[in-house]
Formats: C-alpha cells, structure tokens, sequence
C-alpha cells in the first residue's frame, strides 16, 4: 500500500512501494522451443541478486527465474522472467542532510529579532581593532520568504508530527536507535547515474524530421534494438502487457507496461500534439532557475517565457487538474498563481505542500532553516476556458479539492525524485466523481 496512513492534514506515502507495485518484469524466450519428448535443462535463478551497478545507475536489482510454458505444438519453451525492484537503500535517509545542532551553530551568530517586522538586525564585526555596527536589509525576495514560511510553518508542524507520530505506531518508521545495521555504510552512486538531460540536449541539435517519421513508435514484443536517433522526438509506446528495455547511451532504462513517453526538447512538442489526445491530468515538474542549479551544471533550466509556451490548452481536456511542483522561491510562486495559469486560464484551487522527512521521521532540513526547508509546494488549478464543454464521461461532478494538504514521505537520494501523486492520493479528490 503506498498510502500508509490518511489523515485530515494529508498522507504519508511510501514512495518506494509504489515504485515496486509497478511490476517490472522482463518476459524473454531464454530457449528455443523444445520438443514435448525432449528432455529440458533449465537454469535455476530464483535467488539470483544481479549486479545492476553499471546497467542501471545503482537504481534496480533483478531476481531472474525460469519457466517452462507450453508452446501451441505441445511443447515445453523456457521463458526466462526478470523482475526488477527499485534499490531500497536509495530511500534510506536516517539522519537529516542538516542537523539541527548545526543550524543552531549558524542561528548563534545573530540577533534573535523578528526577521519579518524587523527588516534589519545588527551584527558586531571587528575592524582594525575596533568593533562598529553593520546594518543587513533583507531583500523583498527574503521578506517574502519569511512570511510565507510564517504563514504555513504552524501547519507543517502540526499535521506532519500527527502522521509521523502514525508511521512511527505502524513501523513504517522507526527511531533511530532502532535501524538495523543493514544499511550503515551510505550507498555510493556513479557520476553518470541517469544520462536524460543529456539525450534531451542532443535532441535539440538533430534535423528536424518530417510527419512521417514523426509517428508513434510502438515497441514490438521482442524487439529492444531501437537506436537513440529511433527514440527522439516522437512518441514512443509500450502497449504489451510487460516491460520493456531500452538502451540510451549505453544505458539501460525500464519502460512500464502499458506506458509511453516523449524524449524531446521542450522546444519541440508537435509529436504529442499530432497525437489529437487530450489529459485529464496533467503534472508538470519545471527546472526552475536557482543558484543550485547554475553551480552544478547538472542540467539546464526554463525561463518564465519558455514555461509559459508549453502548449497545455492544447494538451488539456475539459476541466483538466494541472499541477505544478514549485521551489520555495516566492518569486517562482508569484509567477505560477499570476502569470503561469491565468495564462493557460487555469483557475487556482488548491496549494499542497510535500514534506521531506527522514526514516526516523526527523525534517530533512530544520524546519526554520534560513537556506533550505524540508518542504516544497505543489500548486493545483484546473483548467477553466473549456468549462462550458461536457465533460468527458456523462453523470460526473466535480468534486472540491481541500486546501494546503500535506504529503509527506521519505525522499528518493536520486536527484530531484518527487514523491508520486497517481495511485497514491485519493481519486475523488484528483478527479471528477459520479453524481449522485
């Protein structure tokens, strides 16, 4: 169950589980086909932990095993079935990024003022000998932090220590004192570990294709040898009822039954428009600007105008939910709410917030930590220009969405991982329910 427990602050999920609840399993003829009357040698994997370091970024273990299906002649084949799981360790956080004894180190340094209607505070510094006052004016980016984690600081508090305090009862969490050895050495990931942005890059730099060769591009049932340039820019599908591996830059990368995707710069969307298909729910994750960001090179990031010609009326069904994963930073917020979605006409029915806590049930970050907190925010809006059109299924209603739910949950070491809302968060309250 990835819901371990449900209150009225929100949830706290186990992303993990829901990972693993996805059933990746690799179904592949290990042996040609034999004859009924011919004897069957077959290998026994059902125990066999595959080394998946190099193949799959430290992100999955395999257990293999063999089965032994008759084939239309009568016949005995061996199938070879893989199932892959998600690496436990990488949800393994046991104590917080940073400690609160730390954070109180850095708080010893200043005036205990109120930062909010206070907008300066004096710091002694020594000059030439002599000691003089220095003024610090916070910013109006800094203030409006400030107030806005005053605002909801008391809810984040409050409704995370009541599921927490429920994970704790449950086992789901566990004090410290209380882990198990298992994991005591932090598991090391490679540098390459997920080589996305990079393929995403390389896109951009390929000619441009015609509508032909532009179509869907379904994987066929035992067919894994598709190209890079086979994948890029055009809708790729995975319609069997079985996983299917791909492999990107001599990576290897999972595709869910039953799934598809669109590995394209952001610049070039015309394949899932030219798909006709419109969403009822749309969830975007933008690479918003930061000063992380600009110093890790690790990926490059969109400007308001560039997040802003993604083509969701294009994309969005009527009354659509769109939700939009935004940083702590006011400024990105102030765009989302006043320019993002009125731009899109969607209309703002909802903020959540994710809490980040860690196995122990400890805040990643202090909660009053003046650098980073361990929340970010999630704005809910649904799209409104289309709302005189039926909607899609007849005897349906909206339903309202609840304000300020919390999420709260473990998070992936793996960068920039959210926790998942599909399968998680109840349906009446993501989607539209049947009247009554």
């Amino acid at each position: 169950m990835s819901v371990v427990r449900e209150l009225s602050p929100g949830w706290l999920l186990d992303h993990l589980s829901f990972i693993n609840k996805i059933s990746y399993e690799l179904h592949q003829h290990h042996e040609p086909c034999c004859s009924k009357n011919e004897p069957i040698s077959s290998v026994h994997l059902d125990t066999l932990h595959m080394d998946s370091m190099s193949s799959f970024g430290a992100s999955a273990t395999c257990i293999a095993s063999t089965t032994k299906p008759e084939n239309d002649d009568g016949g005995n084949c061996e199938m070879l079935i893989q199932k892959y799981v998600f690496r436990s360790e990488l949800f393994d956080v046991t104590k917080p990024y940073i400690t609160s004894d730390i954070h109180k180190e850095c708080q010893q340094s200043n005036e205990k003022e109120d930062l909010v209607n206070d907008v300066k505070k004096e710091i002694s510094i020594s000059v030439s000998g002599k000691k003089r006052k220095r003024c610090v004016v916070f910013n109006q980016g800094e203030l409006d932090a400030m107030e806005y984690h005053t605002k909801i600081r008391g809810l984040i508090l409050d409704g995370s220590s009541q599921l927490i305090q429920e994970g704790l009862k449950s086992g789901f969490l566990h004090p410290l004192y209380e882990k198990r050895d298992k994991y005591s050495e932090p598991i090391t990931l490679p540098l390459d570990t997920c080589n996305l942005s990079e393929l995403c890059e390389m896109a951009k730099h390929l000619p441009s294709l015609n509508e032909m060769e532009l179509q869907t591009l379904q994987l066929m049932e035992d067919d894994i040898s598709v190209t890079e340039q086979d994948l890029f820019s055009r809708i790729v599908e995975n319609n069997s009822s079985f996983t299917k591996m791909i492999t990107l830059m001599g990576q290897k990368y999972l595709l869910p039954p039953k799934s598809s995707f669109l590995l394209s710069d952001i610049s070039c969307m015309y394949p899932l428009l030219s798909c006709k298909k419109t969403y009822d729910v749309i969830v975007i994750d933008p690479p918003w600007q930061n000063k992380s960001v600009k110093r890790s090179n690790r990926y490059s990031y969109l400007s308001p105008l560039q997040i802003k010609q993604i083509p969701i009326p294009k994309l969005a069904a009527p009354n659509c939910l769109v939700v939009t994963w935004v940083t702590n930073r006011q400024k990105h917020l102030r765009f989302v709410k006043e320019e993002l979605y009125p731009s899109w006409s969607v209309e703002i029915v909802a903020e959540w917030h994710w809490v980040k806590i860690t196995s122990s049930g400890e805040f990643v970050f202090p909660l009053d930590s003046p650098h980073k907190k361990p929340y970010e925010g999630l704005i809910l809006g649904r799209v409104r220009e289309k709302a005189a059109l039926p909607l899609r299924n007849a005897g349906v209603k909206e339903l309202p969405i609840p304000d300020h739910k919390l999420i709260v949950s473990v998070p992936c070491t793996l960068h920039s991982h959210k926790p998942p809302l599909a399968g998680n968060i109840p349906a009446f309250l993501l989607f539209t329910a049947k009247g009554n």
